[in-house]
């Protein structure tokens, strides 16, 4: 038994500057996960599962239940990605993803499973302790048992007849692979009571084991992407049904806009509510439609590394799924689209109803302005009226007292005749109360 391990970080050279601290990390991602070296005849049992809710602890101590690995410890796990090789030929590879981990199991094609044979029994695996598939943590997404058979491509079309039998007799899909063709697969796509879908390679003898390893790999993957991004299919389907109400509500709401027919709080309120609801679905749902788009670009890309060439008699693996997978992705894309659009028009509509009533408002505040300005002027003039009167009122009771004391001293024997004292006061107690009143208001409007 034996770990295959990323090789550690060189220290720095000392004809160079120093490294980056990322350099290292960058330059090997180019090396992680190297395919496999699988010697023919070989059977590959792999397995992909959903990790949502799995921690690493929990499969390292999954992992730990194999054969010799009770050593193993979470710094061998840190790098996703961990190959365990054991005698025999049997190798064991981990690969944790974003939202998946996969589980690859190769060992030596049991006797008498190879081409010709009719639905061979691939199972139990020698290696795996009893339940160990079954108790894998997470959620499987993803199973296939993949045999690869050294055989000559002299005849695609008989070998394809020979593969028959090694599905059951069921409708089979093939391609050659490589220009020039290097291999052939074969596969029904058909999920069996284990669980399992099985696909056939056909090498010639001489392939080597790099190259064995590949093709594993590129069909493996292909399959894994094209369930990982079938996950939006169902969720596309789920937002059908309020995508369709929202569409209509929008179009309810603009025509009352266009006919004024309710208030346009209230349609400013309901156009709100339904932009919440919106963007309830585009946050709700946003990961998996991108995270869909990325692996469709996978699976095309992954297609195209096969370089399928079509066997007479029957479809390519590549035409077999876009007649299918390709419909698919365009529903997932399409409501996509129809959701950021509606969320686009939405808003729109929600800016000018916002400007109609903004409009409205300020329509209101200037014509209460202009009330207040009214009322200013109105209430400035009987402002001033009151200030006469209170001049002149001011002015009555400080000539009445003057006449007062006037006749208070006539009677004192001082020789003085009020009347005319009070008159010729008047002018002046006049003026007096006049700039009294003049200051006052002043300092009250220069007050902050």
């Amino acid at each position: 038994m034996s770990h295959d391990w990323p090789a550690p970080p060189l220290s720095d050279s000392p004809v160079l500057p120093p490294d980056d601290e990322r350099r290292r990390v960058l330059h090997e991602e180019i090396h992680a996960r190297p395919p496999a070296r699988i010697r023919l005849p070989a059977l590959v049992v792999y397995v992909a599962v959903l990790n949502d809710g799995v921690s690493r602890a929990e499969e390292l101590e999954h992992l730990r239940r194999l054969p010799g690995q009770q050593g193993l410890g979470p710094d061998d796990l840190e790098r996703n990605f961990v190959r365990l090789r054991f005698g025999g030929g049997y190798t064991l590879k981990w690969e944790r993803h974003t939202e998946f981990t996969r589980y690859s199991l190769v060992q030596p094609l049991p006797e008498g499973a190879g081409l010709g044979a009719r639905e061979p029994v691939l199972q139990p695996h020698p290696l795996l302790p009893p339940g160990w598939l079954a108790t894998i943590p997470g959620r499987t997404l993803c199973a296939v048992e993949l045999a690869i058979d050294p055989q000559r491509l002299n005849d695609p079309v008989a070998l394809l007849e020979r593969a028959r039998p090694w599905f059951g007799g069921r409708p089979v899909v093939a391609s050659l692979l490589g220009q020039p063709s290097h291999s052939m697969v074969v596969t029904d796509f058909h999920l069996r009571p284990d669980g399992f879908e099985r696909m056939l390679v056909l090498a010639p003898p001489t392939t080597s084991e790099t190259r064995a390893g590949r093709i594993t790999a590129r069909l493996l993957e292909l399959e894994t992407y094209r369930m990982m991004a079938l996950l939006g299919l169902p969720v596309a389907k789920t937002l059908a049904g309020p995508l369709a109400e929202g569409e209509a509500e929008l179009a309810r709401l603009t025509a009352e806009m266009q006919a004024k027919a309710a208030s346009d709080q209230v349609l400013l309120d309901a156009l709100v509510a339904l932009a919440a609801r919106i963007e309830h679905h585009i946050a709700g749902h946003g990961y998996r439609f991108s995270a869909t788009r990325a692996y469709e670009r996978i699976v095309q890309q992954r297609a195209a590394e096969l370089r399928q060439q079509p066997i007479p008699g029957t479809q390519t693996i590549s035409e077999f799924m876009q007649r299918r997978f390709a419909p698919a992705m365009a529903t997932v894309a399409s409501v996509e689209q129809r959701l950021a659009a509606l969320s686009q028009r939405v808003a729109r509509a929600s800016a000018l109803l916002r400007t109609r009533v903004d409009i409205a408002r300020e329509e209101q505040n200037r014509q209460l302005l202009e009330k207040l300005t009214r009322g200013q002027t109105l209430q400035l003039r009987l402002q001033t009226t009151v200030e006469g009167l209170s001049i002149a009122a001011i002015s009555y009771y400080v000539i009445s007292l003057v006449l007062y004391g006037a006749k208070a001293l006539k009677s004192a024997g001082v020789p003085l005749h009020p009347e005319l004292t009070a008159g010729a006061l008047m002018p002046l107690v006049l003026w007096a109360v006049w700039r009294t009143t003049r200051r006052i208001h002043a300092k009250l409007h220069d007050a902050p």
